[in-house]
């Protein structure tokens, strides 16, 4: 059978910040050529927002302004799924698992959606996402489809692989796509760490976030996210804190927060999400009653279309101020500890010494 399309769009937004390793893979071995999205500007934002109610959440109008994007450049077929869960009852927000639906509503121009289901709730598994996908696109050859899963994993293993090691996502994410492949062996030290907890959507997306791991990195602050855990290592730290997973993407929030806080590897969290998101609002204030326990600081910064750089950039400044004084005042404790047991040592030798030498006498 043809092919109805040898292109296909995908935004730059949502699930293209987890999974487009993956898609990259699938795709190419397809034989289908992707274009994507430009990268998000305010008018993409303004874009977006023209489009959906006032109250819609940030990465909703975003990714709406990445759509008309697409549209604009000519692209016939664009890539807009559904995730429902991706476990048992594992659900994610109503606005991710209906965007089809939304973007259908909201944009009335001629464009032909992909948009395939997975939802492991109701036994639609990620082969019959991927096989949904293809079908779409007039391809129906089975040892192909399977073909294109192998090599999008492939890609897709890679680029965690090297994410994992400590390489940064932005240059795990171009080797990946390039077939290349590093390892970070040196760990480089910083005064200070912090762990982020949030959505890659949210966190990579270099205008929704203001460059916030940039900014960290020119304080001299080391940064850790959610794609330098393993997915076992999140599941196991968030059942280690007596907590259950119940959101899609709630590996990247609490498992990545809960993580750090137990194997106290940072000296701080900082919870990043969009304003109004219901999910995300309690998700942060679970991590934050435990951080509270374990004396770990934890900042919350929420974003949105009107959020100022200035603002934000002094909440960092004042938050990563506080963890540095913490930091010497408890170096400080240490040292003096040490000192003192040192010289209180030193007191009992002298006085077995001068005992002895009385008894030889």
């Amino acid at each position: 059978m043809d092919k109805k399309f040898t292109k296909i769009g995908i935004p730059r937004a949502i699930s293209y910040y987890n999974n487009y390793p993956f898609y990259y893979g699938f795709f190419t071995s397809l034989g289908i050529e992707i274009i994507l999205s430009d990268k998000t500007t305010t008018k993409t934002i303004n874009e977006g927002t023209k489009y959906v109610v006032s109250d819609t959440c940030l990465p909703i109008k975003v990714f709406t302004g990445h759509v008309i994007n697409l549209i604009n450049k000519g692209c016939e077929a664009i890539f807009i799924p559904s995730i429902q869960s991706t476990g048992y009852k594992i659900n994610n927000c109503s606005k991710i698992r209906g965007l089809p639906e939304i973007i259908r509503n909201v944009i009335d121009k001629p464009f032909t959606m992909i948009e395939p289901t997975l939802d492991k709730t109701e036994n639609i598994n990620f082969k019959d996402f991927c096989t949904q996908t293809a079908n779409a696109l007039g391809i129906t050859d089975k040892q192909e489809i399977k073909k294109a899963i192998n090599n999008g994993w492939k890609v897709y293993n890679s680029f965690i692989e090297m994410t994992k090691s400590g390489v940064s996502y932005t240059e795990a994410l171009e080797n990946a796509i390039n077939g290349k492949f590093i390892k970070k062996t040196v760990d480089i030290v910083k005064p200070l760490s912090v762990a982020i907890m949030a959505h890659g959507y949210n966190l990579f997306d270099d205008r929704i976030s203001l460059n916030l791991i940039k900014k960290l990195e020119k304080m001299d602050v080391k940064v850790y996210t959610s794609v330098n855990v393993s997915r076992e290592d999140s599941l196991k730290a968030i059942d280690n804190i007596g907590e259950v997973q119940y959101w899609a993407n709630e590996l990247e929030l609490t498992g990545t927060a809960a993580y750090y806080l137990l194997n106290e590897k940072v000296d701080g969290i900082i919870a990043l999400s969009a304003f109004g998101c219901g999910p995300d609002s309690l998700m942060v204030d679970e991590i934050a009653y435990h951080c509270k326990e374990a004396g770990m600081p934890l900042i919350h910064l929420t974003i949105d279309e009107h959020t100022g750089e200035a603002g934000f950039i002094t909440r960092l400044e004042a938050f990563t101020d506080m963890l540095l004084r913490k930091k010497r005042s408890i170096l400080t404790k240490k040292s003096e500890k040490t000192k003192e047991y040192i010289q209180n040592k030193n007191i009992v030798e002298i006085k077995k010494e001068k005992i002895l030498t009385s008894s030889i006498k």
